[in-house]
């Protein structure tokens, strides 16, 4: 007698199936005419779906359903989903983006960071009750970095391929892509003052100090709590593990995959072993391998997986060559990762910690007062401080308040809340300080990810509203003529008809080397102002 199998696996594949199905009928309508993207739609599926309503996606029951096992599906999804997309978004940056654009990504990484994190932390000391100066620099850390996969829908989505100028995406794409992975040594600073504090009872766990590995998941009882040793040891910790062993290490290895995985295909392909399928997947596969690899080492995978997919295109060669291809396959693996990412971030949202005035003194009112404040604060400050000194990607105020103001927190905020969980004794375990940092910080980091994604998500088609209205013209730049590969593909919003063969398409990311008409692939060709004028006339234009 057949029956029903209402299992987890099925419940899950079947729902997410369903939304990607009816997500895909009206695509063209959601994102090039409504600018709402993936994520935002995505997480009210979540939402809805979700332990808070329909309760058809549960990560509790999932599995075993140990204790405490959401904490770790969590951080393993955010590694996934955001270490793939890093290696994606590393390769379609220009050849030698790092090497040119230095100046202005080490402006990003340092000062403007250092910024962003203690303006964040003001913020949180001016809402968040019952928290230290430490605990809210921890807490700050965790959503000073811009989400790499919001900011690459940003700075690649439909709106700014018409209103955006190339070299401000690329920036903002870049810095995503590295401060991600560079938060580290704000997030383990904080981190190692509070561990090494001189207050009574501390060193206690020296003898589990010693012992413990080094890495980016000590937890509990190896290593964690109040060790003692002041802020000279703590320092020295930071610089020796955190700088050296998290970060340059993560560089070095990067960078050693990355050479040597653009060097392997260049040689398969002039002996014309690797077939597209492989030659398009592999960025995947060197996410995928990135995030196992440094992870069992206890390095910074997400700064890995950037300098890997930035290493592999060093000469602009793999770029063009999935030009060339036509490369439709890891636009498909970031929309596959961004829909199950966020729908499933959406489902996790701690709804009923949002409101704890006796426990955590954390009220609703605070919280988007909280919302408020890092929106205007966070980053606007930052990059209005620094835009003069990078003319080059950022010319005038309008385009560093574009900046600063679209520098959203995501999935990787997630994953340092998640994995700040390891730095720290479990709930309970640790001292009034510690306890109140643990209570907060979940709250805290998850409302800000979902303000962000709600506000930023609305921004855009809101934005473009009110370009509409005032009549801003789209940006007409390096006009290039693109051949259509259906008569029932859509016009892209950044592009006009040419012929029954063609699209004229204008400011587009892609380009594999910098210069003033992007090199294309074999089907697509710059054209001139002359050109296009002529074609546009013949056609009634």
């Amino acid at each position: 007698m057949p029956k029903l199998d209402v299992s987890e696996l099925n419940t899950v594949l079947g729902v997410l199936g369903a939304f990607i199905l009816l997500y895909g009928i009206i695509s063209v309508k959601i994102k090039a005419h409504w600018f709402l993207g993936e994520a935002l739609p995505a997480v009210a599926i979540g939402v809805l779906l979700g332990p808070i309503a329909a309760k058809f996606i549960d990560s509790t029951r999932w599995g075993s359903a140990a204790d405490g096992q959401t904490s770790d599906i969590t951080l393993g999804v955010a590694r996934v989903v955001i270490g793939v997309q890093l290696v994606i978004a590393g390769f379609q940056l220009p050849k030698k983006y790092q090497q040119l654009r230095w100046k202005e990504m080490a402006l990003c990484l340092l000062p403007i960071m250092t910024i962003m994190w203690l303006c964040t932390t003001l913020c949180l000391l001016a809402t968040i009750p019952n928290i230290s100066l430490l605990a809210a620099l921890v807490i700050g850390s965790c959503v000073t970095c811009t989400d790499p996969i919001l900011s690459q829908a940003i700075a690649k989505g439909p709106f700014a391929d018409k209103f955006v100028a190339r070299d401000l995406r690329e920036i903002i794409s870049s810095e995503a892509g590295a401060n991600d992975g560079f938060g580290f040594p704000f997030l383990m600073l904080a981190t190692y003052l509070i561990r090494h504090a001189d207050i009574p009872g501390a060193g206690a766990g020296k003898e589990a100090h010693a012992e413990r590995a080094v890495g980016l998941l000590a937890r509990a009882g190896e290593g964690v709590g109040r060790l003692g040793g002041g802020v000279g040891v703590a320092l020295r910790e930071w610089f020796v593990e955190t700088w050296l062993y998290i970060v340059l290490m993560s560089v070095a290895i990067g960078a050693i995959v990355g050479l040597a995985s653009g060097w392997a295909l260049k040689f398969a392909l002039r002996k014309k072993w690797v077939d597209s399928e492989s030659y398009l997947l592999y960025p995947t596969a060197i996410g995928l391998w990135l995030v196992g690899v440094c992870g069992m080492l206890g390095t910074d995978d997400l700064l890995a997986c950037f300098v890997a997919g930035n290493a592999m295109n060093w000469d602009g060669e793999y770029l063009r060559e999935t030009e060339d291809r036509h490369d439709e396959v890891n636009s498909c693996v970031d929309v596959l990762l961004n829909f199950g990412g966020f729908m499933y971030i959406g489902s996790i949202i701690p709804w009923n910690e949002f409101h704890q005035p006796e426990l955590t003194g954390i009220t609703i009112g605070r919280l988007i007062g909280l919302g408020g404040l890092v929106l205007v604060f966070r980053r606007i400050p930052a990059i209005f401080a620094m835009y003069k000194f990078m003319p080059k990607v950022c010319k005038d105020w309008k385009e560093a308040l574009f900046m600063g103001y679209f520098g959203p927190i995501g999935i990787g905020a997630v994953f340092y809340v998640e994995h700040t969980r390891h730095l720290f004794p479990e709930l309970g375990e640790g001292d009034a300080e510690e306890t109140a940092l643990v209570r907060a910080m979940i709250p805290v980091v998850y409302w800000l990810v979902l303000f962000s994604i709600v506000v930023h998500g609305l921004s855009i088609p809101s934005l473009n509203a009110v370009y509409k209205y005032y009549g801003v013209k789209p940006i007409t730049d390096d006009a290039i003529e693109v051949r259509r590969l259906s008569l029932r593909v859509p016009t892209p919003v950044n592009a006009t008809v040419g012929d029954s063969d063609t699209f004229i398409a204008y400011n587009r990311f892609t380009r594999p080397t910098f210069g003033d008409l992007p090199p294309v692939g074999g089907n697509d060709f710059p054209i001139d102002e002359k050109t296009r004028i002529e074609r546009r006339v013949s056609r009634g234009v």
